[in-house]
């Protein structure tokens, strides 16, 4: 009995000091049990450990934003007297003749709510709003962010995208800040600034729905689609960044009559810009034109590939035009202009936009599977007499 205590001593005596010695060796030498086990074979093998997404953390308010866009943003009065067909109050000739007739017209005054953007202040401000906004006002008044009114003019007008330039007489104002359009994407959080409904200056949110949007097939400007609340009078307002910078002017809403909810269009600022500084510089906004309408590629036209993938096809050569001169004919296939190859017809009508009228470039193409190369002079795109539909 007392060899097997003596035993027991033993090895709790062993067993104390070999904690020791690894609590020594542990403490002087972090590390070492690892690199031991590892030199036996006796490595353990760790569990694996499930990927996580890096943490994305966004703004808990975009109050900076809209406190550094707001003050660019202006509400629009614009005064018109409009001309309407008269009600016939009867019918019968014999009563037109002893009530002594009747008016055929009569006119009254209409006042239109819209929004602007102040984009220049350089020894006249000028201000960035929608074309039917202010179309046929015979007066324009601009409130300011700080409460003062100015009698505005109306620099230069363009109906294809729907955009006016205003001049106001007035000192320190704020210019707002453009973005760089090629940084924009669908998911993007932007902010609306505007007067919707008379409300005064109101701010809603969403996201970029989409951009590159076309509204009209025979148009060479696109849109950026969006969710946040536009509504009457957000015309001309601000679509702007979580950075306070803008990205667009609001200018479109399918509403409830469509049976759509949450999508809007603004136009981007890229165009905006070009828009502007003709409108300052001339009052108005030339592009080229080939003379010619445009459709998908068919898909036996383009050896089976997506309809989408190169060139467009000519749906309509116009008369006298700059196409039909060259001997551009329907169902040719335009493959490139100049030597840059055609993505779409969107992609095309942007392109011709952007030459000088007067300009000549090279198409090249396929004419029943047969490649031509054809110079074509480019003429001035004829200002359109209608204005999209616009529900705002």
């Amino acid at each position: 009995m007392k060899h097997a205590a003596g035993t027991l001593a033993f090895i709790a005596r062993c067993v104390i000091l070999g904690l020791a010695m690894a609590f020594v060796v542990g403490l002087f030498w972090p590390g070492s049990g690892e690199r031991m086990r590892a030199r036996f074979g006796l490595t353990a093998t760790k569990p694996p450990v499930a990927a996580t997404a890096p943490a994305v953390s966004g703004p808990v308010s975009y109050a900076n934003a809209v406190a550094i866009a707001a003050p660019s943003v202006v509400n629009i009065y614009a005064n018109k007297i409009v001309t309407e067909p008269a009600v016939k109050m009867y019918d019968n000739p014999v009563l037109q003749q002893l009530l002594g007739g009747q008016p055929t017209t009569y006119k009254h005054s209409e006042q239109t709510l819209g929004s602007g953007v102040i984009v220049s202040a350089q020894g006249q401000g000028y201000v960035l709003t929608n074309n039917h906004v202010i179309a046929h006002a015979s007066d324009i008044q601009v409130l300011l962010y700080d409460g003062r009114i100015a009698q505005a003019t109306l620099v230069g007008a363009d109906e294809e995208t729907d955009l006016a330039v205003l001049k106001i007489e007035a000192v320190n104002l704020p210019v707002i800040r453009m973005a760089d359009q090629q940084s924009l994407r669908a998911g993007d959080v932007v902010l609306a600034i505007g007067n919707p409904l008379g409300l005064n200056q109101t701010v809603t949110m969403g996201i970029v729905s989409a951009v590159g949007r076309q509204l009209n097939s025979s148009s060479a400007e696109d849109f950026i689609q969006t969710d946040a609340a536009i509504n009457p009078g957000n015309s001309g307002g601000a679509l702007i960044n979580t950075e306070g910078e803008l990205i667009g002017i609001n200018t479109l809403l399918i509403g409830n009559a469509a049976g759509a909810e949450g999508i809007g269009f603004a136009i981007p600022v890229a165009t905006a810009r070009k828009v502007l500084d003709q409108l300052i510089t001339t009052g108005h906004v030339v592009r080229g034109w080939l003379g010619a309408d445009y459709a998908f590629v068919p898909l036996a036209a383009n050896g089976g590939l997506p309809a989408a993938a190169r060139g467009v096809q000519v749906s309509e050569v116009y008369p006298g035009g700059p196409a039909a001169q060259a001997g551009i004919k329907p169902r040719d296939i335009l493959l490139q202009i100049g030597d840059t190859d055609i993505l779409d017809p969107s992609d095309l009508r942007r392109r011709e936009a952007a030459i000088k009228p007067g300009s000549k470039v090279e198409v090249s193409g396929l004419r029943d599977g047969v490649p031509f190369h054809i110079e074509v002079t480019l003429a001035q795109r004829p200002t359109t007499s209608t204005s999209p539909s616009l529900g705002n």
